[in-house]
């Protein structure tokens, strides 16, 4: 591994004894902000209620958090690069502290929403310099293989986490707490990152560039925004069509720009490597498919079967276990013997085998014999992907750009997780609504009839999500070429190292 990261001897990392105190604070770090994307959704009703706000209005509790999270994920990253990323850390945990404090004292809908977007700003800074840090403290390829594990099970369970601290929160405390748990995180993050971690210094030298800036944050935020529309005011709304043509410009125009921008926000040769570029499709299309999930089944076990919120989360726990067995048990162990597609494919088939046991579920499916078996299967797939995504897209990349590589990794996780959750939960509704005309014949069968169309929306749109997911084994197959990490090989155009 001594040539794949140019310009950052491996000798004084791997010499550095607290490096796996650092990876604790990394993903101390990590963890809040992927906990905080799904941990407000089983507090989301009792927020409305509390602070009246209108059914159309509530989704932007959501929405604002990773609207701005994914909009400005790659200025995050370049700013990482720019300024120093354990700087950029600790700016990112302060500042996510503070917009938490703000958002569990909010005393109107609009306080919520701009805490919630603040969080999202600060998170873009939060998480492109964590995976940074990480990748740049962890060269050796069993040493990088573990740490990548932890950081990989973390990003694939946070989200199921979240959902189950979300429900202890609010059933023994209220939703506001559901904000305030970051601050002790955030706290004893920033205090292990100026105890533990290594200084590497920006590259005063480069300037930021402000027109990918506006283009690149522009063309996301209108995707992310138009399709976070798309569900309440439906995809042939002229906002919503508005949206997609103006992210199909503003992204295209971006594209141009970097091939003559002198410094550009997203060096192309960084995307433009055949398995950093499948790894990223391979993420993207992943949470397509796992985000679509959580949304479905947390309505589900809530609405359908009458779970309490705290049961609701307790019926994820196996989800996460089988995720952190597939990342660290067999992932990590594998990848330095194995390419990461051997590990990427399997790992989707296996989500894809979960989802469809979940298309045969019906209004009083038991938990034990139907659903238990789907999630470990996704469980397992997603920990056996996450892991040598994780990895394989940030290596090989110069330590210049560590913070973009990063921050486009976490770019394509919230892109996708937005795409899903608009594209499958508009595909549940219109089912539902089209299977309740048809077969509400009887009035005195009304709420059985509505039950049975709900889960029918469900199920079809995780028949969706499961071939979302055989599409993303389809591009690991045939897109991840990568060999095992002790043969890796640097990026085709890495950045010289003189430059650096």
């Amino acid at each position: 591994m001594s040539g794949t990261w140019s310009g950052e001897p491996a000798a004084p990392t791997d010499a550095d004894p607290r490096r796996w105190w650092g990876l604790v604070v990394i993903a101390l770090a990590q963890l809040m902000v992927v906990l905080d994307a799904t941990i407000v959704n089983i507090a989301l009703p009792s927020a409305q209620r509390d602070l009246g706000m209108s059914d159309g209005n509530r989704q932007w509790v959501i929405t604002a958090y990773t609207l701005a999270f994914g909009g400005l994920l790659l200025l995050g990253g370049r700013v990482a690069d720019l300024v120093g990323r354990k700087r950029t850390f600790v700016i990112g945990l302060i500042g996510f502290a503070a917009a938490s404090a703000l958002g569990g004292a909010a005393a109107t809908p609009a306080m919520l929403f701009g805490a919630r977007a603040l969080q999202g700003v600060f998170a873009a800074l939060l998480a492109p310099s964590a995976l940074s840090l990480l990748s740049t403290t962890f060269s050796d390829p069993r040493e990088r293989a573990k740490a990548f594990g932890i950081y990989g099970t973390l990003a694939a369970s946070g989200a199921a986490a979240g959902f189950i601290v979300g429900g202890v929160l609010t059933e023994y405390l209220n939703w506001r707490w559901c904000l305030y748990v970051n601050i002790p995180f955030a706290v004893a993050a920033v205090i292990g990152a100026y105890t533990l971690l290594r200084e590497r210094p920006g590259h005063g030298d480069a300037r930021l560039d402000v027109p990918g800036v506006l283009l690149g944050c522009g063309g996301l935020v209108a995707l992310v925004y138009g399709f976070g529309e798309a569900q309440p005011r439906g995809w042939s709304d002229p906002l919503v069509l508005a949206l997609f043509a103006a992210a199909v410009v503003l992204l295209a125009a971006f594209v141009w720009w970097q091939t003559r921008a002198p410094m550009p926000l997203l060096p192309l040769h960084i995307i433009r490597d055949r398995n950093r570029a499948g790894c990223m499709v391979t993420m993207m299309l992943a949470v397509i498919g796992m985000f679509g999930m959580f949304l479905f089944m947390t309505y589900y076990l809530q609405v359908v079967l009458a779970y309490s919120p705290l049961l609701t989360g307790l019926a994820f726990l196996p989800m996460t276990a089988s995720i952190l067995t597939g990342s660290t048990q067999i992932s990590a162990r594998l990848l330095p013997r194995v390419g990461p597609r051997m590990l990427m494919v399997p790992g989707m088939l296996l989500a894809s085998g979960g989802m469809v046991i979940l298309t045969q579920m019906t209004v009083d499916s038991a938990y034990a014999s139907e659903i238990l078996p789907a999630l470990i299967l996704m469980g397992l797939g997603m920990g056996l992907t996450f892991m040598p995504v994780f990895s394989t897209a940030t290596a090989g990349v110069a330590p210049r750009d560590s913070g973009v590589t990063s921050a486009t990794v976490n770019t394509s996780q919230q892109i996708g997780g937005s795409i899903g959750t608009a594209l499958l939960n508009t595909i549940a509704t219109g089912t539902s609504a089209t299977y309740i005309a048809s077969h509400l014949t009887d009035p005195t069968r009304r709420a059985q009839v509505v039950r049975e169309g709900i889960v029918h929306g469900y199920t079809v749109a995780i028949w969706v999500a499961a071939g979302i997911m055989l599409l993303a084994a389809l591009v690991a197959g045939l897109m991840v070429t990568a060999r095992p990490p002790k043969h890796d090989t640097p990026a085709d155009e890495p950045v010289p190292e003189a430059v650096a």
